[in-house]
């Protein structure tokens, strides 16, 4: 019997506002629980952001595809050895390894204005899904803004906090942490934007800004380059991030190079 015609099925009032939305509303209910298709689509959700923290991180591939796009890669990994690890400590994904810190300091090109980590996070597909998109729409805005780009980091078991010390290593003057997020049960694969000014090993969570859910069904490719853009712009010329850089990035009044209009034109492709 399908469950349109289903006369134990008890429906929600809400049910027309699902086609609107992939989070769980208006299951409905059978008695006093859930209907049999939507508990086993909720048993499939769970076992996809399961799969999406435990996916090995492939940064051969992505070294590939960013190679492509002329831009060199250095790979790294935290101070967790494995992911295990990573998943007990989340105090050793935030940093660097001895080694890779060794590395990153001996490299003999420096100080450039922003180095772009691409880590692992919590969802490796996410990054593998969505990082080339968002890489590819934000190269258009550095190259209005002048931002010189460090090689870019790729960086194995990692958390948000690794990207400070990347960054200080390679002296940048910002980075920007492209990250897989924890997944939910309707997004496995969401990417998360943290730029910070100034990166170094102390600073706090308040000092970065945020730009979250980065995949199509949420915030897409060129809305989420837009905005980071902006932050970076408003970032060098003020000199900070975080909680003293409020994302107004949607406000005409605000003067500047990446500006609303400038986001249309590059939609367009009539940029310079």
């Amino acid at each position: 019997m399908s469950n349109d015609n289903n006369p134990l099925l008890h429906r929600n009032p809400w049910e027309a506002l699902r086609q609107f939305t992939a989070a769980r509303i208006a299951l409905g209910r059978t008695g006093a629980s859930l209907p049999t298709h939507e508990l086993l689509k909720f048993g499939l959700a769970h076992a996809q952001a399961r799969d999406a923290v435990h996916q090995p991180f492939i940064s051969e591939d992505l070294a590939c595809q960013l190679a492509d796009l002329g831009l060199p890669t250095l790979t790294v990994n935290s101070a967790a050895p494995e992911r295990s690890t990573y998943l007990c400590r989340p105090d050793l994904g935030r940093k660097l390894s001895q080694q890779s810190r060794e590395q990153l300091s001996a490299w003999p090109e420096k100080q450039a204005d922003v180095l772009l980590v691409i880590g692992d996070g919590l969802s490796s597909k996410a990054v593998h899904r969505q990082a080339i998109p968002l890489v590819i729409a934000l190269l258009p805005y550095l190259q209005i803004l002048g931002l010189s780009l460090a090689p870019v980091v790729l960086a194995h078991q990692s958390r948000v906090a690794l990207g400070d010390d990347a960054g200080e290593c390679l002296q940048a003057k910002a980075v920007v942490m492209l990250i897989g997020e924890r997944p939910g049960l309707s997004s496995p694969d969401s990417l998360g934007i943290y730029m910070t000014w100034g990166p170094n090993i102390q600073r706090l969570e308040s000092e970065r800004n945020c730009i979250s859910n980065i995949r199509p069904e949420g915030l897409d490719y060129p809305q989420a380059a837009f905005k980071l853009a902006w932050l970076l712009e408003q970032s060098f010329q003020r000199r900070l991030s975080g909680v003293q850089l409020k994302d107004e990035s949607d406000n005409p009044a605000l003067h500047g190079r990446i500006s609303p209009a400038y986001e249309i034109a590059v939609r367009d492709g009539i940029s310079n």
